[in-house]
């Protein structure tokens, strides 16, 4: 028997690649909370995209707690920074760390993240972070960086060919703000 992966799940688009290289080595459940993500209408729509990736991979999914005003009491002082800098490293890392919690509640040995497959993201802190919430939380961390050999153009084409919302933007409201070619004023 296989033993299980809790695999935090950014999006459903990068989870496509992720669950097809994981389910040969672990049995996969997915996990998905991401209190980051703004507005509600938004987080649904991923919500509603990740229960698609559910019945078509015939995975398990955990969905957790949507807090988001915990998440912007977290974020307090690092709103007006740039994608890619500390609010989203510590961003992801309370992410892996409900992760790795959520795995350890549930009696699952191991836990990763989807975020892998994205060419945005700094695969080499997210591995710093989950070896360290790992020591921490007691739960193994797998890494692998879903995004090698053409994982991030799999999960495009996937993502098709099964119907799932692809975002514009990574989540939370101050990288929309990115997205959309604006900067977040200290007055907004």
């Amino acid at each position: 028997m296989k033993k299980q992966i809790l695999l935090h799940i950014c999006c459903a688009p990068d989870a496509t690649t992720a669950i097809e290289r994981l389910r040969d080595k672990f049995t996969v459940i997915g996990f998905f909370s991401n209190s980051n993500i703004q507005p509600l209408e938004e987080y649904e729509k991923r919500k509603d995209a990740v229960s698609i990736l559910e019945r078509y991979y015939q995975v398990d999914i955990i969905f957790g707690q949507y807090n988001p005003l915990n998440w912007k009491r977290e974020m307090k002082g690092l709103e007006y920074l740039n994608e890619g800098e500390a609010r989203c490293r510590k961003c992801i890392f309370l992410n892996l760390m409900e992760t790795a919690n959520t795995a350890k509640e549930n009696g699952i040995s191991f836990f990763t993240t989807s975020l892998m497959t994205s060419p945005h993201k700094a695969v080499d802190w997210i591995k710093k972070a989950g070896i360290y919430i790992e020591k921490n939380v007691g739960v193994c961390y797998y890494h692998e960086v879903f995004r090698k050999c053409d994982g991030f153009l799999n999960s495009v084409k996937k993502s098709k060919m099964i119907g799932l919302y692809r975002q514009d933007y990574c989540g939370c409201e101050y990288s929309k703000y990115n997205s959309d070619g604006d900067t977040l004023s200290r007055d907004d």
